[in-house]
């Protein structure tokens, strides 16, 4: 099964790259975490295809979408997004599934459009991170291009890379990572499809007080947010998650006026590349049960 590739409007006259595995059912949309893609969803996408119709997004600044040259880049920037696709493709109820940065902005979109969803999932963040992994997240952004100019020789250069920050990802799997993730320049180098300004962003020095305020605004919002959401929600641990700690996913899941929650053994933050099959697993449970 291969999806059908499309660009949809999103805000500020961005456009944005979409997969579409399917046309029937109810809408079902994936939204990635941080400096991922569509493409990160396609061990789910094909099992869920044959009853929902399943797009997988590409955030702006990720992927085959466009970049924003004002670094427009913070969570409800993508909302704004979410809200613009919603719109163009004429969804007035789906479910939404997103992970990391994509689980973050899902939660604040289910908060502010509750009436729009029929099941939420969210994959391995919330309200509360653990500091340990996103200083760990901020660390790889950092070091992710291997030469002076953030190039690569070729996709194995980038794989081994991707292998040393995703160890227990299968090789298919950072093999497909490297494929989608990366682009050829005029000289024959790789370069990453992320928009080198928005890793900048996140792992360039900010004043620590400045942050810690900005952090506890957002997690404020997003615990408001998981308080107003009443359809059914999925909250997915990784059971060895740095960035979503045990005592946090419970609380969470408990917020949730329909919550669950869900731990897939062997698997740390990104829950669907270290353990694809117990993921599936866990989603399929909750969107086909």
């Amino acid at each position: 099964m291969q999806p059908v590739s499309q660009r949809v409007a999103g805000a500020d006259g961005l456009q944005l790259h979409l997969l579409e595995w399917s046309r029937e059912g109810v809408p079902l949309l994936l939204v990635h975490g941080f400096g991922n893609d569509a493409h990160i969803w396609d061990d789910l996408a094909p099992l869920l295809a044959p009853h929902y119709r399943v797009l997988a997004l590409d955030l702006r600044g990720h992927g085959d979408s466009d970049h924003d040259a004002a670094l427009r880049y913070h969570y409800d920037d993508h909302v704004r997004d979410l809200e613009a696709v919603v719109r163009a493709l004429g969804i007035a109820r789906m479910v939404l599934v997103g992970h990391s940065l994509g689980g973050r902005t899902a939660l604040l979109f289910a908060g502010a459009h509750s009436a729009q969803l029929a099941g939420l999932v969210v994959v391995d963040t919330g309200p509360e991170h653990d500091a340990r992994g996103t200083s760990r997240i901020r660390m790889e952004v950092a070091q992710r291009g291997a030469g002076g100019d953030g190039s690569f020789a070729d996709a194995g250069e980038y794989e081994r890379l991707l292998a040393h920050n995703y160890p227990a990802a299968p090789a298919r799997v950072l093999a497909r990572m490297a494929r989608s993730e990366l682009r050829v320049r005029e000289d024959g180098r790789y370069l990453r499809k992320l928009d080198p300004r928005f890793a900048m962003q996140l792992s360039g020095a900010q004043d620590a007080a400045a942050q810690e305020a900005q952090e506890r605004e957002t997690s404020a919002r997003l615990w408001a947010a998981c308080r107003s959401v009443p359809c059914p929600a999925l909250v997915v641990r990784g059971a060895a998650s740095d960035v979503l700690g045990a005592d946090a996913a419970e609380r969470m899941a408990g917020a949730l006026p329909q919550g669950r929650l869900a731990v897939v053994p062997r698997a740390a933050h990104s829950v669907m590349t270290d353990n694809p099959q117990g993921f599936n697993e866990a989603v399929a449970a909750f969107a086909l049960g």
